[in-house]
């Protein structure tokens, strides 16, 4: 089978919109790309990809889903196959084995480690807001540095007592294992026997990964000795890899995205510091040498990087040498040195909020353009050291991929560093050349290591080390909403360019007289025939080595509008509010013991009450474990994640989540922005959206039912002493009836809509 590990470091690593650049040429527009179909011979683009939803939908086909999605319906692919062209893409090593012991036993290692990090965040943090000495030394070194209490709890900041054993003896007291806060880099063992914190004496900063886990650790000391260091990171563990992470990446991704910029900075206080002034779109590599690993987590997000220097000269010469990793990555960088040897911690207390953004936005400058300057400076008139800046600039200029880009970043250099265009220009081919073939050579070895191992016996060829990849948080990771503060707003939605007012329609197949079909359970639409049905369902998956086989998706016509049930609509219209705002906090009137009382729940937690009040089940299965898979969330206390399901393999359920994720229109900010006028939005009324799609799908229910009685009654009327049978149905259809009436009073009309 291919590790879950190995899956989801796959899907991970996979840049959607690249892939699908492979296939479709896609245009920029706004935060999404967008292009022609390749499902269809279309004129007009119609084809979006969403990249920080990791989706894809084609509104000429119907089609939509993620990128294993589009492979399978584009290329035939079947899951396993999808998988394996995205690893081979990516250089990622799949072993198809079965986990042994020791995996398995790994497994619970990096699960134990998790849950005593997360208990040891709460504990340093209720340290630091309910203790004395918390307070006493903790909160008042934030408060005279100028952090707001808000800041300081959004960051989860906490604080370890000046005590050699507090933390290890409450986490023992609470029942976790001595030897996974060892592993956890929480204790160390004494040599006498017995823990000591590791921590101690310091204020935490929670590290925590993507997802919003908490992970690890760094902690400052507040001791004025040389002798102690200044900050201490957890060590590398299971559950933490350093090279991985980037400080305050789950706080900032959402304005990541809406910026399509990041800023990157050293230090914690760095990134708490920019959040304060309104610059939330900044993460830390945390004091060590940007990786590889944290330059991917970036792309997830933009392309577009601006580097945050204080004025330090040792400091600016190793981030130098860093940036070109970034270039070597496609993105575009900017650098920007703070005044007077300044660090962003510092300067934002210096200056006004509005006028550190302004100086951060208009002062950044290109990265070339900054490193030869900042090098030439450095070199004065020394001739050897004028040319080790021009080789150094040539090594920057050589990193960055596009070809054009090099072409252009030559001709500019050429004049700033008064060195002729072609003598650049054949400079930055060596190096391309020696970067490629130093490329080839660390691929020859890594293959070379990876199938021979040395053994107490000799060399040994065809055997490979087990792979040592993190495992995807399970949904018991993600920290119950019950226990958190006030659910936060949903990220905003991506801004989608308006599409074509009128897209022309498949043809269709004239429909019956009596169109009302319903979908089956297996997803299937009865009586519906021709070129433009539906395949028949998939015989069950059978399993291969690679896990439930899902066969080929062959391509095919989608019907026209027309042709889709109603009822796909309006259940659709229903998941796609809990798709979009499940995570929306909103205020839910109750019966108290003595009066009403108002109570704060997630949006996703009103729509599975009310669906389970109404009794209204939905007869799209792919809808249907949109629901299922929002309940097992809510039981487990947890705020569902739906862009999870987009690494099932089921092409169907990707395909609705997909039509549930994607929105076509949004209202242009220019609204506000020009003309101050501020249109309502639906998030402002989810209570009447909600009903409204309750309402709709109860009427469709009564309609069906209404169909049904009319086809009885005219069977009955064929048979004998059915009377009895007939009153019965009759007097259904006036209980119907009054509801359709009830409903009609809801809508405001006596016209029911789709009647």
């Amino acid at each position: 089978m291919i590790p879950q590990s190995t899956i989801s470091q796959i899907l991970e690593t996979a840049v959607i919109e690249e892939v699908i650049g492979d296939f479709v040429e896609l245009k920029k527009q706004g935060s999404s790309y967008r292009g022609l179909s390749p499902f269809t011979n279309e004129k007009t683009p119609s084809f979006y990809v969403i990249p920080q939803k990791g989706i894809f939908k084609d509104f000429s086909s119907g089609k939509g889903g993620s990128l294993i999605t589009f492979l399978m319906e584009l290329e035939s692919m079947t899951y396993p196959e999808a998988l394996r062209f995205l690893a081979k893409r990516y250089n990622i090593e799949i072993e198809e084995r079965e986990q042994t012991p020791e995996e398995l036993a790994a497994r619970s290692e990096k699960e134990s480690i998790a849950a005593v990090v997360a208990w040891a965040q709460k504990w340093f943090t209720e340290q630091l807001h309910e203790t004395e000495a918390g307070q006493g030394i903790g909160l008042s070194y934030f408060a005279e540095r100028g952090f707001r209490p808000e800041i300081i709890k959004r960051f989860l900041i906490g604080y370890s007592p000046d005590v050699w054993d507090a933390f290890s003896t409450a986490a023992v007291a609470a029942g976790y294992e001595p030897k996974w806060l060892v592993a956890a880099g929480l204790s160390r063992e004494r040599d006498s026997g017995g823990l000591w914190d590791f921590f101690k004496g310091r204020v935490m900063f929670p590290i925590r990964d993507v997802t919003g886990r908490v992970i690890g650790f760094g902690g400052r000391t507040l001791k004025k000795e040389k002798d102690v260091a200044k900050y201490f990171n957890s060590p590398e563990s299971p559950l933490y890899h350093k090279s991985d992470v980037l400080f305050g990446i789950h706080l900032a991704k959402p304005h990541i995205t809406k910026e399509d910029r990041v800023l990157l900075v050293e230090g914690y206080t760095d990134v708490m510091a920019l959040h304060q002034a309104g610059l939330e779109n900044a993460v830390a590599s945390s004091g060590t040498a940007l990786t590889d690993g944290q330059i991917k987590i970036i792309r997830r997000f933009t392309k577009n990087v601006t580097v945050l220097f204080d004025g330090d000269a040792a400091g600016i010469r190793a981030s130098l040498r860093g940036i070109d990793l970034l270039l070597a990555a496609g993105l575009k960088v900017k650098v920007l040195l703070f005044p007077d040897g300044d660090d962003p911690d510092s300067y934002s207390r210096k200056v006004s909020a509005s006028e550190l953004q302004r100086f951060v936005a208009e002062e950044a400058q290109d990265f070339v353009a900054f490193k030869a300057q900042a090098l030439l400076a450095d070199a004065g008139g020394d001739p050897l050291r004028r040319s080790e800046a021009v080789r150094s600039v040539v090594q920057s200029i050589a990193a960055i991929p596009d070809a054009i880009e090099r072409s252009v970043y030559i001709q500019a250099s050429a004049a700033q560093l008064s060195v002729g265009e072609d003598l650049l220009q054949g400079e930055v081919n060596k190096a391309v050349l020696k970067l490629a073939e130093e490329r080839r050579k660390a691929e020859e070895r890594a293959k070379r290591a990876a199938s021979t191992v040395r053994t107490p016996q000799g060399r040994m060829s065809g055997l490979r080390p087990a792979a040592s990849l993190p495992e995807p948080p399970p949904y018991t990771d993600a920290p119950p909403y019950t226990d958190a503060p006030p659910l936060p707003d949903a990220p905003p939605l991506p801004d989608a360019p308006p599409l074509p007012d009128e897209p022309p329609l498949p043809d269709a197949p004239p429909h019956p007289a009596d169109a009302g079909w319903a979908i089956a359970p297996d997803g299937t639409i009865p009586g519906w025939t021709g070129p433009h049905a539906p395949p028949p369902p998939a015989e069950p998956g059978w399993m291969s080595d690679d896990g439930p086989e899902v066969a080929p998706v062959e391509p095919m016509a989608t019907p026209g509008l027309l042709d889709v049930p109603r009822r796909y609509f309006l259940e659709k219209d229903l998941v796609r509010l809990l798709v979009n705002y499940g995570g929306h906090p909103v205020d839910v009137t109750v019966e108290g013991e003595e009066e009403p009382v108002t109570e704060r729940h997630p949006f996703a937690e009103w729509v599975i009450h009310t669906l389970e009040l109404e009794q209204i089940e939905l007869q799209s299965s792919g809808f249907q474990r949109v629901i299922d898979f929002a309940v097992q969330c809510l039981d487990e206390h947890l705020i569902p994640e739906f862009s999870k399901l987009l690494q099932d393999p089921d092409p169907e359920l990707q395909r609705v989540l997909a039509d549930a994720m994607m929105v076509q229109h949004v209202v242009s900010q220019n609204w506000a922005i020009r003309h101050q006028i501020y249109p309502e939005l639906e998030e402002d009324h989810l209570e009447k959206a909600l009903m409204d799609a309750m309402h709709l799908l109860r009427l469709d229910n009564i309609q069906q039912r209404i169909k049904a009685i009319s086809s009885e009654l005219v069977a009955l009327d064929q048979q004998p002493d059915t009377d009895a049978a007939v009153d019965e149905l009759l007097a259904e259809r006036i209980r119907l009836d009054r509801e359709k009436s009830e409903l009609a009073k809801y809508f405001g009309s006596t016209i029911l809509p789709y009647e």
